[in-house]
């Protein structure tokens, strides 16, 4: 199937390129008409939250349930002084005519309790709540929040600001931009060949493109996080670069035997594509194995980088043939003027990323006259001397192969200690939610928060709402001994209420902790109130108080999640090895892969809650010590396993085929090491800078994502792959692949290697003696 698909694609080249062109068009203009409906929202089944939340719904009309902000304002004088509160009421008033949009202000009749008490500028400091439709998605949030900044920016009388996560500033990312200029430096290092650096990416580029474009149309029938399609790209340009890059080196392989640019292209996609495949799928059954979490939120996250991975992964083994039929031979023919022109869109996609876009801008240009001076300069014309190829004993891998199976058992011991030592901090992590404290100094958002934290106390940026129903012909006067319990906790700063609904069939209290909504003392406060504080007064007042608000949320869903975890990483690994020993035919390949891929994952996790949670990069990046998002070791977890796979069988399998070839198990790793270390090598270094260039993003959640996967890829392709795979595979000699002959039976045969003699190419058996095209590369 894969040699047929490969074929055709090739044959069909204009008609397959035609489609995804198409396909781009005209999805892009669906997607552009429709929009997107990003949100995120954190429901979870039969938990104490939720119900709170349907209290608030049910009897309070939504009362603090709904997509809410601030607007925060400071002056130099009380804020109830005229010169102050006739702008700012000015200012409500236009924002009260915004269409869906509710807003309490400090000036109305109640107001006093939005003007601040603590701190040198008591008094100096209120802000208004901003109150949006339940339904509100985070794209229309941002725009109510585009119509009050001008708005904002008029008042002179004080200085104003916009608070709270739905008005939060999310600038869009450009690091990916710098991950690509990375990417064409190390694809042409790499394959010495314009051409050949220019596939991948292009692949790569088609796949992002719809891909996100197909998580904007998802976002209208499941519910998908705002930062979703931003994963979605880092975890795209990685993988649509990586996979291209396979089959590239195979096809070029082929050329190199002498064979023609059809049958070359064949023989790629049945053989590296097979692989493409089975690497790209295993993510793809990893990111879906989240859904058995039945959380909207991780389901919108799983789906939108499933649909990412496997749109890229379609592209490698449809687009890329059919790119290969237009390159023909092109690709082991390299001009000065295109290395030269090359080099500068990569400066470019640097300046675009650290500079300006006028700054890149300079570099596209230079590159452009370049090319077009190149057409007559003889100079430029000329070919590139190519690299001559050295024979597998020559080169540096073999050569450390050997080195480490000389001495195998320091190397594993080293190896181990080095991983397990970068993955003690994980017997410290703490699940939960950073909030906008942890958002760069000067924007709006965080200076919101610091001045609610003066003026307020630094547990205002995180209240808790408890809500219970109450019986019939029950008053509210009996309730105070649950206002005064709570008072009395030493994680209380104020309470409010028992504040009865409408219609007086439920109450509601308002409580500030002491501490600010990431602490894990304010974790401590919500369980305390529910376990010890509430238990016993609940059962004589024959009631049952919940305990909601986005704090006590966040707290359930982090615990929801956290006693999952361990299933869904037993899920992953069980399925993982049961692949892996269905491909190569062992029983302790897999399991050596799967404990190992264990270490270097456990290693990218202690650096993460090091760095983040313990607040060692904090410096470094701007943010604060904060606990580790609750989904990010989910989705960690999924794609680096996933990529290492993808690592794990393209190694393995060329090693397998030396030891099936040559009978010496041990010669057969550093033969196999050396086929494979260059484009391995190359394919870690452009996942590392793509998912490292990701730390120059304002955005913690993104930083610490960049950082995890940049990590684990780089232990994967370093420790794991040049210290505990030649060590471990030289201990065990010839044990290596064992399996038992009755589970061999029972296995199902899964080829990743493919057919490559000469009868795979023409449909009637025969060999095609296409002729080589004769186009001048660039």
């Amino acid at each position: 199937m894969f040699a047929t698909l490969g074929r055709w694609c090739h044959d069909h080249r204009r008609w397959v390129l035609g489609i995804w062109i198409v396909a781009l068009v005209v999805l892009g203009g669906i997607g552009g008409a429709l929009g997107t409906e990003s949100r995120s929202e954190f429901t979870l089944p039969d938990v104490e939250s939720r119900r709170g939340v349907e209290i608030l719904e049910g009897s309070f009309g939504g009362a603090g349930a709904g997509q809410s902000g601030s607007i925060v304002f400071e002056a130099d004088q009380p804020v109830t002084d005229p010169a102050v509160r006739g702008p700012m009421e000015e200012l409500f008033d236009q924002v009260r005519d915004i269409e869906g949009v509710t807003l309490s202000s400090p000036y109305d009749a109640d107001g006093a309790r939005l003007i601040s008490t603590q701190g040198e500028d008591a008094g100096q400091i209120a802000y208004a709540e901003v109150e949006l439709p339940q339904d509100a998605t985070y794209e229309e949030g941002q725009a109510v929040a585009e119509e009050i900044r001008p708005l904002a920016e008029q008042v002179d009388a004080a200085d104003v600001y916009l608070g709270g996560q739905t008005f939060a500033e999310f600038e869009e990312p450009s690091s990916e931009i710098l991950g690509l200029g990375f990417a064409i430096v190390i694809l042409i290092l790499a394959f010495g060949s314009v051409l050949a650096m220019g596939l991948p990416i292009g692949v790569a580029l088609f796949g992002i493109g719809l891909g996100t474009i197909s998580v904007g149309l998802l976002s209208h029938v499941v519910t998908i996080p705002d930062f979703a399609t931003v994963l979605g790209v880092m975890i795209g340009l990685g993988v649509g670069i990586d996979y291209a890059l396979f089959i590239v080196t195979r096809y070029r392989e082929g050329l190199h035997a002498g064979l023609s640019t059809r049958r070359a292209t064949t023989i790629a996609i049945d053989t590296a594509g097979r692989a493409v495949i089975f690497a790209g799928t295993t993510v793809v059954i990893s990111l879906l194995g989240m859904l058995v979490m039945q959380i909207s939120f991780v389901t919108g996250l799983a789906v939108a980088a499933a649909a990412v991975v496997a749109v890229t992964m379609v592209a490698s083994v449809t687009l890329l043939p059919a790119l290969l039929g237009f390159a023909g031979a092109k690709v082991e023919v390299t001009r000065w003027r295109g290395l030269i022109a090359a080099g500068l869109v990569a400066l470019g996609l640097v300046g675009v990323a650290l500079v300006s876009p006028a700054a890149g801008a300079v570099g596209f240009v230079l590159a452009l006259v370049v090319l077009v001076v190149g057409s007559f300069a003889r100079p430029l014309k000329r070919e590139v001397r190519m690299r001559s190829r050295r024979a597998p004993e020559q080169t540096f891998s073999y050569r450390w192969s050997r080195a480490v199976q000389h001495h195998p058992v320091r190397a594993l011991v080293a190896g181990v200690a080095l991983l397990g030592v970068l993955a003690l901090p994980v017997f410290g992590l703490r699940l939960g939610f950073s909030d906008e404290g942890n958002f760069p100094e000067g924007t709006d958002t965080r200076t919101a928060y610091d001045l609610l934290a003066e003026g307020f106390g630094p547990g205002f940026n995180g209240p808790l709402l408890l809500a219970t129903e109450l019986p019939e012909g029950t008053d509210v006067a009996s309730l105070v001994p649950i206002t005064e319990a709570l008072q009395a906790d030493s994680g209380v700063e104020q309470v409010t209420g028992p504040i009865p609904s409408p219609e007086g069939d439920a109450a509601l209290w308002q409580v500030i902790p002491t501490s600010a909504p990431q602490d894990a003392a304010t974790t401590d406060t919500v369980n305390r109130l529910r376990d010890d504080v509430l238990p016993d007064l609940e059962e004589g007042a024959g009631i049952d108080v919940a305990v909601t608000g986005s704090v006590a949320v966040q707290v359930d869903f982090s615990e929801y999640l956290a006693s999952r975890l361990l299933w869904f990483f037993g899920a992953v690994l069980t399925l993982s090895f049961l692949l892996l020993m269905a491909v190569f035919r062992s029983l302790l390949v897999p399991l050596k892969a799967v404990v190992m891929n264990l270490l270097s994952i456990g290693a990218a996790f202690g650096v993460v809650v090091a760095g983040f949670q313990w607040g060692w990069l904090g410096n470094l990046m701007d943010f604060e010590g904060a606990p580790i998002e609750p989904f990010l070791p989910m989705m960690l977890f999924a794609i680096v396993f996933g990529l290492s796979m993808d690592y794990e069988v393209f190694l393995l399998s060329r090693v397998r085929e030396e030891w099936a070839r040559t009978g010496d198990s041990h010669l057969s790793v550093a033969n196999g090491l050396a086929a494979t270390a260059r484009v391995i090598t190359a394919a870690a270094l452009i996942m590392v800078f793509v998912f490292g260039s990701f730390l120059l993003e304002n955005d913690r959640v993104v930083k610490l994502f960049g950082t995890g996967l940049a990590t684990a890829i780089f232990l994967d392709a370093t420790v794991v792959r040049m210290l505990l795979v030649p060590a471990t595979m030289e201990l065990l000699g010839d044990r290596n692949w064992w399996l038992p002959r009755w589970l061999d039976r029972l296995l199902p045969k899964l080829d990743v290697e493919g057919e490559h003699d000469d009868e795979i190419d023409g449909p009637d058996g025969t060999s095609s003696d296409e002729p080589q095209r004769t186009l001048e590369p660039a």
